[in-house]
């Protein structure tokens, strides 16, 4: 089993003709994901190597029976996307397109809540159920099927955790990767409780940054409602105060947001918290053992 993606998911694409859109939507579908559609405005009737493109995301919802929404449009036009994906009532948003301004996000956060629309990013790589689906950017080389759901802020720690997961032959139920824009979709919570309540799923890796507070609220969660093991990683155990790191979320105002101030959260709720990230491959690995 996976969350989010799997057999059931009927992908449209948003920008599907640009450069981005066409390169990641082919590597996904020679992965397995059922692509059956593409939307352009002004470009309706034509196709991607047989995916047909429509010019509204109401069409490919009511004319390809599209549920799920991957967003490559530009910044200026990234948000009116997600809301038009909303509106046409797909069940998930995947939003892969980085820069959107934090006013506008606020605007579709807002949107969102209260609808049955799931979002996950923006400024993420989307999400991966390996063996079964691939909606975003994630290398499906690195994954391996098994039942360790991973989520995460950071993209290039998905890749670098999943590989390792993999070399040592512990497969992945679902990974996410949330993004680390400061105003963003899905978080650690909504995942959390999505692979607690997965059976095919034994053990949950989150990856943090400094910044925010989205760690300490999870690690609350966990102490309340999670009885699955978890490892984390925080980046950024070196970082400067009020230098921002990576991701436009990750940067650390005052005492708060700390990684260490996150790690002692967590810890204090019973995860095993790595201090670099092939650390955490190692804990998983013993945990599981």
């Amino acid at each position: 089993m996976s969350i989010l993606v799997g057999a059931h998911t009927r992908l449209v694409v948003q920008g599907l003709t640009g450069t981005e859109g066409t390169f990641h939507t082919l590597r996904n579908r020679a992965y397995g994901t059922n692509v059956v559609a593409g939307v352009t405005p002004g470009k309706g009737g034509l196709d991607v190597e047989g995916i047909p493109v429509f010019d509204t995301m109401a069409e490919a919802v009511g004319r390809a029976d599209a549920n799920t929404s991957m967003i490559f449009v530009p910044p200026r036009s990234a948000a009116e996307a997600i809301v038009e994906a909303v509106d046409a009532g797909v069940a998930l948003v995947v939003c892969i397109t980085e820069g959107i301004p934090v006013k506008d996000m606020a605007a579709v956060r807002s949107y969102v809540r209260g609808r049955e629309t799931t979002l996950v990013g923006p400024n993420c790589p989307g999400v991966i159920s390996p063996g079964v689906a691939n909606v975003g950017i994630i290398p499906p080389e690195v994954c391996m099927p098994g039942r360790v759901g991973f989520v995460s802020r950071s993209g290039t720690l998905v890749y670098q955790i999943v590989h390792e997961l993999t070399q040592r032959g512990v497969g992945q139920s679902t990974c996410v990767g949330m993004g680390g824009d400061p105003v963003h979709g899905i978080g650690f919570i909504e995942t959390l409780a999505a692979f607690e309540a997965d059976p095919e799923t034994d053990l949950m890796i989150i990856t943090g940054e400094i910044g925010g507070d989205d760690e300490e609220r999870a690690a609350a969660f966990i102490s309340e409602h999670v009885t699955k093991p978890v490892v984390a990683y925080i980046a950024g155990f070196e970082a400067p105060p009020g230098k921002r790191m990576g991701h436009a979320g990750a940067i650390v105002t005052g005492s708060t947001g700390t990684a260490a101030a996150k790690a002692e959260a967590l810890e204090a709720n019973g995860v095993a918290v790595a201090r670099n990230p092939t650390q955490v491959a190692e804990l998983v690995h013993a945990t599981l053992a």
